[in-house]
């Protein structure tokens, strides 16, 4: 599979837009390649992690998740809760400004706590112990709930999506299913909507009016100080293009490199690389639980028993097994919550004889797999072209379907049959601080409708997870996980591929890159 890996390198001229590149000569500008293409700009409306990133500089949050998991006030100024954890208040910080100069009130708060709610995985949860929210006066709002709900301050700052931005009152009442058209946030860069090029492009300027807290800034939670007066984002999915842009200085910071170029940019002069997140990446493999004949859970089943974990990552990564893990497990390797209990089918050598058996009990008879892959993005490529190729083994008619990154994620949220546009299998990956614990994993929720794309149904996993919700102590929450990890591993919501650690790289002249789930843009400077 090294020709998966090397397929990327093919040659391709560096291609920057030069108007582009010409308005920000001679200022304080960070150009940056990110890991995919901004196709979008609505945060609630999906999940892709290249969004969400966006999203941290153009939006602020009620409180910042840190380093160690905590939640930390960070648009709040701090919060008070009733004995029983059935009323919580919430005070924001005075002075707080949206970018087109309205102020920030307990309003904005509310609304867009509303639409978030009604998209994210644990927001949805949340939603079920709310008896009301209300807007107090100008800074405060509360929350009345019908039972305690110990996670909800995680659930406002964590890190994964769906993330919980603040935005206009007048924004946010937005119809949670349809897009936003207006880009205003409260957080440290205004989104340029005039410099944005689907497939080209995107641009922020430093917000002048921003107010930082006093804290260091450490990942979403303290002070979120701009360094550079503007950020360009220019997407090269070609990895030799980005590569050549990084050693010529024409790009800054290139955030996803692939393995196969870390040893020609490490001995390149004028540029840095390093692990981007001791946390890593999880890649996994998403099958639609609603259409035929993914939906059925033997189907599934046998799909776990061909895919080989070691072949992907070898493939994605190469032969270094410190930089990438197999992981039979829904939780990410080296976090509190990891397990293999009822892991067997990821276990040990592949076998699709078992697997053939599984499919011949479900009834499949050679039914078309529709698996649309993005071509231009090398993390699901080398997935695509290794599971296409084991899912042959026994027998599963897969019909590998070539697209760009922004198709195969608009493909993604159809719930139509195959006849009809629809899909089988969608390939991704996510942080693997995504994946540490069940309160942002949107990938092993499986409460139907509103679920995350692929729209797993099982009861059995949510009982799971409803008790690692309600667990008050560490003992009771690790008993929870593992049965979550067991009941997961029956029913099938997702696959995961491989645990791999993701390198990044940029310009010794830039100061202040710090390791983190996601790009961090406060700190960051150059000389």
């Amino acid at each position: 599979m090294t020709i998966a890996r090397r397929s990327f390198l093919a040659g391709g001229a560096l291609a920057l837009a030069a108007p582009f590149v010409a308005r920000a000569a001679g200022s304080n500008v960070l150009r940056f390649v990110p890991q995919a293409d901004l196709s979008g700009m609505d945060p609630v409306l999906t999940t892709r992690q290249v969004v969400r990133n966006a999203g941290f500089l153009v939006w602020d949050m009620l409180y910042g998740i840190d380093d160690k998991f905590q939640p930390q006030p960070q648009m709040c100024e701090g919060h008070e809760s009733s004995s029983d954890g059935k009323l919580w208040s919430f005070r924001l910080r005075s002075g707080l400004a949206f970018h087109d100069g309205e102020k920030v009130g307990a309003k904005d708060a509310v609304a867009s706590i509303k639409r978030w709610m009604a998209r994210d995985v644990m927001a949805g949860r949340l939603k079920t112990c709310l008896d009301a929210i209300e807007v107090v006066d100008d800074l405060n709002f509360r929350l009345r709930l019908n039972k305690p709900f110990p996670k909800l301050l995680y659930a406002f700052a964590k890190s994964t999506t769906i993330v919980l931005f603040v935005m206009p009152e007048r924004i946010a009442n937005t119809d949670p299913f349809k897009t936003i058209t207006e880009y205003v946030g409260s957080g440290p860069m205004r989104f340029m909507t005039k410099d944005w090029v689907v497939g080209a492009n995107a641009a922020f300027e430093k917000f002048a009016a921003y107010k930082p807290r006093d804290e260091p800034g450490v990942w979403l939670a303290g002070g979120k100080r701009m360094l550079m007066d503007r950020i360009e984002w220019v997407t090269m999915p070609d990895p030799a293009t980005a590569s050549a842009a990084v050693q010529s200085g024409e790009v800054d910071w290139w955030e996803t490199v692939i393995p196969d170029l870390v040893p020609l940019l490490k001995s390149s002069k004028g540029v840095q690389v390093d692990i981007a997140d001791p946390l890593g990446n999880v890649a996994l493999c998403r099958p639609n639980c609603l259409v035929a004949p993914s939906n059925m859970k033997l189907m599934r089943q046998a799909m776990q028993l061909v895919i080989d974990q070691s072949e992907i990552m070898r493939a994605l990564m190469g032969d270094d097994e410190s930089t990438w893990k197999r992981m039979p497990s829904v939780f990410t390797p080296g976090s509190s919550y990891y397990t293999e209990q009822g892991s067997e089918r990821l276990l040990g050598k592949r076998r699709p004889d078992e697997a053939k058996r599984l499919l011949q009990q479900a009834g499949y008879n050679g039914e078309k797999i529709i698996m649309p892959v993005a071509a231009d993005v090398p993390t699901v490529k080398v997935q695509g072209d290794v599971i296409a190729e084991a899912f042959k083994t026994a027998g599963i008619n897969v019909d590998y379907q070539a697209v760009d990154w922004g198709m195969q994620s608009t493909r993604s949220a159809s719930k139509a049959p195959l006849d009809k546009g629809g899909w089988s299998i969608y390939l991704t990956w996510v942080a693997g601080a995504e994946c540490a614990n069940p309160a942002g994993h949107k990938m092993v929720d499986c409460s139907g409708a509103t679920a995350s794309l692929g729209w797993p149904d099982s009861p059995e996993v949510q009982k799971t997870l409803a008790d690692w919700f309600d667990a008050t102590n560490s003992a009771d929450e690790k008993a929870a996980a593992v049965r979550t990890n067991v009941a997961a591993m029956d029913y099938v919501p997702f696959i995961p591929t491989g645990f791999f650690l993701g390198y990044t790289a940029w310009r010794s002249g830039v100061k202040g890159i710090a390791k983190s789930p996601f790009p961090a843009f406060w700190g960051v400077g150059k000389a």
